[in-house]
């Protein structure tokens, strides 16, 4: 049985977007029934690269969708020994109804693996984090309830959170405004095409490469850990070049009623103090929480209807 795929959130039009982040919604405040959705399904959680939230958010959430789980981690399947991805996928796709992957490689693995199973979902590549953009709307909408509006500071790298999150948020109405260092920042070519995307609900985009001249408010300040899973920076002396773009309480302070977010994991020190996120405004471990919601909504979604 066929399902949807969640490869990139491309692929999505604006209203699946904008369903998949009122189902998380749904499950969180329980408005939304789990149990026995997914009886009778058997999900892969394959995970090649390190994952705390994340895996444990799919295997948890397809448990209590009623789904049964098989894991493999870097070392449990033959692609280690030269089998192809393709040859991978026709084998698990005549045994599984859903792959839940992280690869932290190019997204066309992920696209190799949907030509032969019927549903899978990207937990994370090398070019989107497109569940973790889910959570973070579903956190927002959480709080603030409508979304449309809401003004979000990005402060930190272009990686693959932040793509997902300019392929997202612009799209529902939000304003992003991404602060990436020098040579560290989102392709252009994804800024405009997130600009496309978001003028349909009037949602904007913009980047810059520095921290003067910062928008008057913020609903929003988000970060990310300087050194993204599976990836190393070339320059030996790129902390120097982030420096300015920590979050601390005199960034914070500029925006008195704005809410903190930051993936996970963080490192206190670097990439944002440990006053910030351990303080009152952060919503940092409520968010994680979320990604629980938003792996259900996403299992749910792809393969419950």
């Amino acid at each position: 049985m066929r399902g949807h795929h969640l490869i990139s959130l491309r692929d999505l039009t604006d209203e699946q977007l904008a369903e998949l982040v009122r189902r998380s919604v749904d499950f969180a405040t329980g408005r939304r029934d789990p149990t026995g959705a997914l009886r009778g399904r058997v999900v892969g959680v394959l995970f090649t690269k390190t994952s705390t939230r994340t895996r444990t958010a799919f295997t948890a959430g397809a448990l209590r969708l009623g789904a049964q789980v098989v894991t493999y981690g870097p070392g449990d399947l033959q692609l280690n020994t030269g089998e192809t991805m393709a040859d991978t996928a026709r084998v698990l796709g005549g045994m599984l109804d859903a792959v839940v992957a992280r690869t932290a490689g190019p997204e066309a693995e992920l696209r190799t693996l949907s030509r032969h199973l019927g549903t899978v979902i990207n937990a994370m590549s090398a070019q989107e984090h497109p569940t973790q953009a889910l959570a973070d709307l579903s956190t927002m909408r959480a709080r603030f309830g409508d979304l449309t509006g809401l003004r979000v500071l990005y402060v930190g790298e272009g990686n693959n959170t932040a793509s997902a999150l300019a392929l997202a948020l612009p799209r529902l109405g939000l304003d992003l405004e991404l602060r990436t260092p020098p040579g560290y920042g989102l392709p252009p070519a994804l800024v405009d095409e997130a600009r496309a995307l978001g003028a349909r609900s009037g949602g904007r985009i913009r980047q810059r490469h520095d921290m003067a001249a910062l928008p008057a408010g913020a609903d929003v300040v988000y970060t990310t850990r300087w050194q993204t899973t599976g990836t190393t920076k070339p320059d030996p002396q790129w902390r120097r070049v982030f420096a300015p773009f920590a979050v601390d309480a005199a960034l914070m302070a500029r925006f008195p009623d704005a809410v903190f977010l930051h993936d996970l994991p963080a490192h206190r020190g670097e990439e944002v103090a440990a006053e910030i996120l351990d303080g009152p405004a952060s919503l940092a471990f409520e968010q994680a929480r979320h990604k629980l919601h938003s792996a259900m909504a996403a299992l749910h979604w792809t393969l419950g209807e």
